[in-house]
């Protein structure tokens, strides 16, 4: 048995200090417990992302955005594993006895024997990945005087190729770069080096912004497709990203990750609609979901770009709400999202990913 204490949590602590914890742990869950360890309720990333889309507050206790009932396996009963593990397909389970005690947890490769079928894991085969590879970099001065910024090196690995090995993860071998700056090279890099997986090259004639590129794939996509900067990484589920855009049926998902904020300043809150001041709350902290770059994207949309047309995606989107069209989030984690747009960003991007290998 696996030491489980680390994944054990008081119902003391906060959303947002739970929040920190499962990203540090490999199935992104925690387990509540009281002092003798029975199981109170389970928190995850699925969970996170419910308690987010309700308007949670993230200073709440856990307890208030747990899952007080989650699937379990009976202890010493373990022939009764698979039939449970068939019918939920969760990536973690916790084993407890008669009484609610924790004794074991259940996840990666302790359920292989489980999982007669794996496919749900992993995305259509036919989907496509598009990836923005057109931009100047110009936030990236002087790096993306020699390459575009879809071939820097991170860690040794260009950026553009880092994005595309997590789509594989996921089943994903169709890639469609929109390109512009330093379109030759890229398209020599990727001619050369291109293994398992189809890349095809779209050019611009002309900077389009962050969507108007994707008028070039009119024609070419007629199923729900998948949109990425190519200066970000996105350290999510991509199917269970995919499968809640289904759900939901939007037309647009947008993925946005949970950051916070702190106020340099005390802030004065005032009683009702006069000068009285009710308190003054020193330097707090906000939470919001921010952009990351990252989209999954039905082909419908497509219809709202014009050839040649300028238009950034916060744009398009704007376009389709005003059309009464429906566009979702898909929170994650803010600690999920590595971005480098500029170079502090990308310097912390290389710290971290460097971090994560000599683990």
């Amino acid at each position: 048995m696996k030491d489980i204490t680390t994944y054990l949590v008081s119902p003391q602590i906060t959303v947002q200090e739970a929040v920190s914890l499962i990203r540090s742990k490999e199935q992104k869950t925690v387990f509540i417990t009281d002092c003798n360890q029975i199981l109170l309720g389970l928190f995850s990333e699925g969970d996170l992302r419910r308690y987010i889309l309700n308007n949670g507050d993230l200073t709440a206790p856990i307890t208030s955005a747990m899952n007080p009932n989650p699937v379990t396996l009976p202890f010493k009963e373990r022939a009764k594993f698979s039939s449970i593990i068939q019918a939920t397909q969760h990536t973690v389970y916790p084993v407890v006895n008669k009484a609610g005690k924790i004794m074991d947890i259940l996840s990666g490769d302790d359920m292989k024997d489980f999982l007669k079928d794996r496919s749900h894991s992993t995305l259509p085969a036919d989907i496509h990945t598009v990836i923005m590879a057109g931009g100047l970099g110009t936030r990236l001065y002087p790096y993306t005087h020699i390459l575009p910024k879809a071939l820097i090196p991170i860690v040794e690995t260009p950026i553009c190729t880092r994005i595309m090995d997590h789509f594989k993860k996921y089943g994903c071998s169709i890639f469609d770069l929109i390109l512009n700056h330093k379109k030759n090279m890229i398209k020599a890099y990727y001619s050369e080096e291109n293994e398992g997986g189809r890349i095809n090259f779209y050019e611009e004639n002309k900077f389009l912004g962050t969507a108007g590129g994707l008028s070039l794939l009119k024609g070419k996509i007629d199923k729900t497709f998948f949109v990425s900067n190519c200066d970000i990484l996105v350290e999510a589920n991509y199917t269970q990203i995919y499968r809640f855009h289904k759900k939901e049926k939007n037309l647009i998902t947008v993925i946005g990750a949970l950051k916070n904020s702190q106020v340099a300043y005390g802030v004065i809150h005032l009683k009702g609609t006069g000068s009285e001041i009710q308190e003054i709350e020193e330097k707090p902290t906000f939470s919001f979901l921010a952009n990351v770059g990252l989209y999954v994207v039905e082909p419908e949309v497509l219809e709202y770009l014009k050839e040649d047309q300028f238009m950034h995606m916060t744009d398009l989107i704007a376009r389709c709400i005003k059309n009464q069209k429906k566009v979702g989030v898909f929170p994650i984690s803010g600690e999920d999202w590595l971005d480098m747009g500029q170079i502090e960003e990308m310097k912390q991007m290389t710290e971290t990913l460097k971090r994560k290998m000599e683990k």
